[in-house]
This record gives C-alpha cells, sequence and structure tokens, in this order.
C-alpha cells in the first residue's frame, strides 16, 4: 500500500459521505431510535438487587450490533456503486491499489463507525442511564472493531451480487446467523454443541463476549483483549479475501 494514495482514498470516501444525507441518517438516527425501543421494552423489567438490568445487558450488546449491521449495508452497496457505475474500473487504471481502495475504505468507514459509536454510547449512558462497571471507551473501541469487520464482510459480500438488492440479500446470510448465536439470546455454554462450534467460529460472538467483559469488570481483562484481537483478524482476513475477490464490474 502506497500511504499516500491510501490518504486521498480515505479523504474521498470520507467526502462522499459527508455529502450523502440519507447515509448520515442512517448512522446517526437509527441506533438513537432502536436504542429508545430497546429502553421503554425494557426499562420496567425486573431484575435480582445488585445485577445489571435487562436494558444495561441488552443495550450494551447493541451499541456493538448497529455499527455491524448498517456498515455492512451501507459498504456492500457503496462498493457495488463504485463497479456499475464503472467508477472502480476508472480509478484501478490509475496508481491506486486493490489494497489501497479495500483498506482506505475500511479505515474511512472505521472512523464513521467510531462517530456513530460515539453518538450512541453517549445517548444510552447519559440519556438512558446504562450503566457498566468498565469504561465506555472500551465500549467505543470495540464497537469501532466491529465497523471494521462488517465493511469488510460487506466489501467482500459485494463482489458476488450484480444488484443492491442483491447486496441487502446478504445480510440474512451474514448477519442473522452471527446475531442469533452470539450468545445475547441463549448464553453460548449452554447451547447444543454443533451450535456452540457455530457460534465459536463466528467473530461476532467474539465482539458479544468482549462487550460482556466491559460490562462485567472494571479494568480491561485478558479475555477481552483475546476476543477484540480476534474481531480485529478477522477483519483483515475479509479484507484480503475481499482484495482477492474484486471486480472492476459487476456482470
Amino acid at each position: 500500500m502506497n500511504p499516500r494514495i491510501l490518504a486521498a482514498t480515505i479523504g474521498r470516501i470520507l467526502r462522499q459521505l459527508r455529502h450523502d444525507k440519507r447515509t448520515i441518517a442512517l448512522l446517526v438516527a437509527v441506533p438513537i431510535v432502536l436504542l429508545t425501543l430497546v429502553y421503554f421494552m425494557y426499562v420496567d423489567q425486573p431484575h435480582p438487587p445488585g445485577q445489571p438490568t435487562v436494558f444495561d445487558r441488552v443495550a450494551l450488546v447493541m451499541l456493538g450490533f448497529f455499527p455491524f449491521i448498517i456498515m455492512f449495508l451501507v459498504t456492500s452497496i457503496a462498493m457495488l456503486r463504485e463497479r456499475t457505475t464503472g467508477t472502480l474500473e476508472r480509478l484501478l487504471t490509475t496508481p491506486l491499489g486493490k489494497l489501497d481502495l479495500l483498506f482506505g475504505y475500511g479505515i474511512a468507514f472505521g472512523l464513521a463507525g467510531v462517530a456513530q459509536a460515539t453518538i450512541a454510547s453517549a445517548v444510552a449512558y447519559w440519556v438512558f442511564g446504562l450503566s457498566t462497571a468498565g469504561s465506555s471507551g472500551l465500549v467505543i473501541m470495540i464497537a469501532a472493531v466491529n465497523a471494521v469487520l462488517a465493511v469488510a464482510l460487506g466489501l467482500f459480500c459485494s463482489a458476488f451480487a450484480r444488484t443492491e438488492f442483491q447486496a441487502v440479500q446478504f445480510m440474512p446470510i451474514v448477519v442473522a446467523p452471527q446475531l442469533l448465536l452470539c450468545g445475547l439470546f441463549v448464553p453460548r455454554d449452554q447451547m447444543a454443541g454443533w451450535l456452540q462450534a457455530i457460534s465459536d467460529a463466528l467473530p461476532l460472538s467474539y465482539a458479544v463476549e468482549a462487550l460482556q467483559e466491559v460490562g462485567a469488570h472494571a479494568e480491561p481483562t485478558g479475555t477481552m483483549w483475546r476476543d477484540v484481537a480476534v474481531v480485529a483478524g478477522a477483519a483483515v482476513a475479509a479484507l484480503v479475501l475481499a482484495a482477492a475477490t474484486l471486480r472492476r464490474r459487476s456482470g
């Protein structure tokens, strides 16, 4: 990768995001609306004394889900548009390399994910009273790594789509299984053996575990750092796969 070209690519993508009002609304407004729904769903649910409230447990994990789901959707469609409009083909006739482009996307949308996670976390902590033993900064960091993972997966999956509708169809394939098997609904160690094995292979499971570690411990734990490393490694692997499958045009 060329640092100068990479920086220029990041700047181009961020400028495109800044002028896309719908995407900005999706990044900022949707998590706040969903957090509001979660709050009023669980605010009056009973919980054992001294234990986190149901809202604390669910909202903490949701702060990791929002950037994952939204960034996957936005990135897969954005890259598909680059191909279908011929922009990608023109870019690749310049000194821009595939890794410059893909890591540029990863960093740019990762920064957008940081902004999204920061805003959503601020609302969760200061408006809805979310309480965690660990720092809110760790929550934002994990959410940002999740955003980069989602960007990488979105770039990879976009190579197999020819239309925006097909890109959206990857969401139930990529996102839904990770949501169901991450441990939010049923603890992973209580799942059937084959389901637990699948869960152990899904990176979002480790992101959820890392967030739960932040919720339960005042200081960062070794388990949390291990989980973050697994998610980051999965993001890098997905970016490399995306580079290997990147095509100039859909068709």
